[in-house]
């Protein structure tokens, strides 16, 4: 008997512990609906790229040689942004319900600290991204989306769920491959973004959000 209680009690000081250096409070299912956006997202893109003057319809040099077009761009940006909002604003509202069933807090001091160490790689990505539209090297976008967000989920895991990481890795590698594949980056960020993130939300909601709910 002292011997279980010895155990139960070491089992919570753990779980105290891992609360209050893990933000713990991520929902997997949000994991899986950013995903669903992201292939939705990517199908309007490759219905905008089909058949215009795209890097994805002709050779990546003479794409250079004859410059982007405003429109299309334009058309890809806010289709990039929407997806971004609606993955943004699932994650928010699936997380806040998560962490009040569980009588977790949503904003506390590791939540800060997962927030700035997922953006800071995130933002500098984004920064580069514009630098490489700036310079018409649209073709390596989606590569470097793929590897910041992937250094940004590593850098991020500190504060959460270790899972995480495995995810991080996974899109650092696809995006590292995809610079070899210039006119494919649509698919490629098809499946980082969208394959990769269900995938990783499944098996997030089998292995925890399941458990805490029973």
């Amino acid at each position: 008997m002292e011997n279980e209680k010895y155990l139960k009690d070491l089992s919570e000081i753990r779980s105290m512990m891992n609360r209050s250096s893990r933000f713990i409070s991520l929902s997997g299912l949000a994991g899986v609906f950013a995903g669903c956006y992201a292939i939705a997202g990517a199908i309007l893109a490759k219905l905008v790229l089909a058949g215009r003057d795209s890097v994805y319809t002709q050779d990546f040099s003479a794409r250079l040689s004859n410059g982007i077009n405003p429109e299309i761009i334009q058309q890809l940006i806010l289709i990039a942004v929407a997806v971004l909002l609606l993955a943004i604003g699932t994650a928010i509202f699936l997380t806040t319900r998560k962490a009040r069933r569980n009588d977790q807090k949503i904003w506390d001091h590791t939540s800060k600290r997962l927030l700035i160490n997922f953006f800071a790689p995130l933002v500098a990505g984004g920064i580069f991204c514009l630098v490489l539209l700036q310079y018409g090297l649209i073709g390596l976008i989606a590569p470097s989306m793929l590897i910041f967000y992937g250094l940004a989920l590593i850098h991020g895991s500190k504060y959460t769920f270790a899972d995480l990481k495995s995810l991080g890795y996974a899109n650092v590698i696809l995006g590292l491959i995809a610079t070899q594949f210039i006119g494919f980056g649509i698919y490629f960020w098809a499946i980082g973004f969208g394959v990769f993130h269900i995938i990783y939300g499944i098996w997030m909601h089998n292995k925890y959000d399941r458990k805490t709910a029973e």
